[in-house]
Parts: structure tokens; sequence; C-alpha cells
């Protein structure tokens, strides 16, 4: 049975939101989920829903990891924390991966602290899902993968080559798109434009078989779709990623700002309603629940800070999918093919919501 270690007292919705989550899949009796947090806090929230036994327990830690705390401060700290314990327990074989909704720069540090880098990996990435108009895979996903968002905030062509082919395994199986069109994020179409490492990287991604690279996209192209998975260093891929989640919110605050103003906007918008609803299904985050940091050796999925039952229940699903189709072992294979590079180590990095 695949077991997903989840870390209770992270996110702004704390413990409520995760024990729902983590009952609700227990009750599926297809994965098992080790909640790791305050055992007292946990099992008050236990004892209010139902759930299985069988495909439940908890795992005690005695110190939490607020959301605006600084990561490395706050891991040192507080070396009993859920965040942290919970990255041990996976690297100890308790459990396959790890879901956190909880700070993103301390993850990223406690993966670093418990995990091992993949060989051939010179940093690791942090992934984002980005809604887009283009579907894909068996399942119509309407999403691209991003990616890095904060994790290595000035990439290499070392790194944007390896981010490319890590963000190409995990989208072949998460979407089940055998051959997903990867692309560098750039400033024009031509392969001359962009930084040196850009260049240089396109140069490299063009001329490699193992990968289905199609060129540079700009950022008018991300809400299109044109790829399936977009590489870019962390610094270019948060402050995207961070427009584009203003852009959707601010849409649909706009259209229930005008649905209260007046009796004429009202019925356009009745008019539109289809159209609204289809936008607001594209922009929910919570239905793709989380991405992954890729790089490691074992599995890290990130949920949204803001994340509620819904939104954990489907990150701690797409956990143990990317479980069971072996992703960090087939990223390895994958890299194990590419030339090694000078770099070492993973980095620290910025902290995406």
């Amino acid at each position: 049975m695949t077991t997903i270690a989840l870390d209770a007292m992270g996110g702004d919705n704390g413990v409520s939101a995760a024990v729902r989550a983590a009952a609700a899949v227990s009750l599926a009796q297809e994965t098992g989920v080790l909640l790791v947090g305050d055992r007292e806090a946990i099992d008050a929230e236990l004892r209010k829903t139902r759930y299985d036994a069988s495909y439940l327990s908890v795992h005690h830690a005695s110190q939490a990891i607020g959301m605006a705390e600084s990561p490395k401060a706050a891991l040192e700290a507080n070396p009993d924390a859920s965040l942290l314990v919970g990255a041990r327990l996976v690297s100890e074989g308790a459990a396959d991966a790890l879901v956190s909704a909880g700070n993103t720069g301390a993850a990223i540090l406690a993966c670093a602290r418990h995990f091992n880098v993949l060989p051939g990996v010179p940093r690791t990435a942090l992934a984002a899902v980005v809604p887009t108009e283009r579907r894909r895979g068996p399942h119509d996903d309407p999403f691209s993968l991003l990616l890095d968002v904060g994790a290595t905030l000035d990439a290499s062509a070392d790194a944007l080559v390896a981010f490319a082919h890590m963000g190409s395994a995990y989208a072949a199986r998460i979407s089940r798109n055998a051959r997903p069109r990867v692309a560098l994020l750039s400033n024009g179409e031509e392969p001359y434009k962009g930084p040196k490492a850009v260049i240089e990287a396109h140069a490299r991604l063009k001329a490699d078989p193992h990968i289905n690279f199609i060129g540079n996209v700009e950022g008018v192209d991300l809400p299109r779709g044109k790829a399936d998975v977009v590489v870019t260093a962390g610094f270019t891929g948060n402050v995207v990623l961070k427009m584009l989640e203003g852009i959707s919110e601010t849409v649909l605050d706009m259209a229930r700002a005008a649905n209260r103003s007046k009796l004429a906007w009202k019925a356009g918008l009745f008019m539109l309603r289809g159209g609204i609803l289809q936008l607001k299904n594209v922009t929910d985050w919570q239905q793709y629940g989380g991405a992954p940091i890729l790089g490691f050796d074992h599995l890290f999925i990130k949920a949204h800070g803001r994340s509620g039952q819904r939104a954990i229940q489907n990150a701690l699903k797409v956990a143990s999918k990317a479980s069971r189709s072996n992703l960090c072992a087939e990223i390895a294979q994958t890299l194990r093919a590419q030339t090694p590079a000078p770099e070492a180590g993973p980095s620290g990095g910025g902290e995406p919501a």
C-alpha cells in the first residue's frame, strides 16, 4: 500500500483541513495517510469525522512552522517541527511521499536536509500548475507545468536542461501525456532570444532526441497552453505564477462586483454564465491539489497555502499517483544519460504561495 505523510500543521487552514482530507482519502481504501503533527489536536479533529483506521495513522510532532516565519531560522528553532519530521519519515521509508500546505521555503530546506539530490540534477525545481485554454492527455487536463517557480532563483543552462527532463517525466506520468511538449520561457521565439543560459539550453534541448522540445515560448503563450511543460529560472517563474493567479482572481472579482451593481450587467452576466463558470473551473487551483519539488530521490508535493480539505485531498491523490508510477526513479533513469553538471546540491530560494 502506498502511504503519504501529510504535514497536518501546515497551511492557513491548519489541522482541521488536513485531518478532514486525510479521513476522506482513507475511506477510499486506496492510499494510506500518515498524519504528522500534534497528536492531541489531530485526535480532537478525528473524533469529529469518519475515517478508516486501517488507512490512517498519526505520528506525533511537538512543533510547527508558521507560514510567515523565516525558513532557515524556523527549522533551526523547531527540530521537531511536523514538516521536518514528515521529511525524515519519508527518508526512513515510513511513507512514500510528503505533502504539505505549509511554508514553502521551509519545505524546500526540510527536503534538502533529509532527501538526496538525484545524480545529474544540478539544482532542484519547484513546479506549479498553470491553467490553460488547451487541454491535454486522456483526462483533458486544462493545465501545463511551470518550473521553476522559486527553488532556484538564477538557473544555469545545466539546470534548465535538467528542469526540462524532470518536468517532462512528471507531466508524462501525472497527465498521462506520453510525449509532452516542452518549451523555454523567453522574450521571443527565436533561438537567440533571452539570457545566455536560455540560449545555451535552447541549443542543447533542440539537439536532444529524448525530449519533445518545441523551442521558446513567450508569456502570452502560457495561458494558451502552447507547451505542456514551460521551463524558466525560479525568479521569473515566481513572478509569472503570482501574476497569473492575480489576473484570474481579479477577473472573477470584477464579475461578482458587476453582478451586484446594475440589473443590466446582471442580465449580461447571466447570458455569459456558461463561459464564466468555465473560467472559474479552469482557474480553480484547488482541483489540481499541488505540484512537486523535483530533483530529490523522494517525492514532495506542495499544496497551496490556502488549501482547504478539497485541495489537500487532491494533493494526496497526486502524491499517491506519482509515487505509484515510480516518478523519482524514472527521473533518475532519464537523467542518467545526461552529462553530469558541474554544480551540486539543492538550492534554497524564494517562497511561492
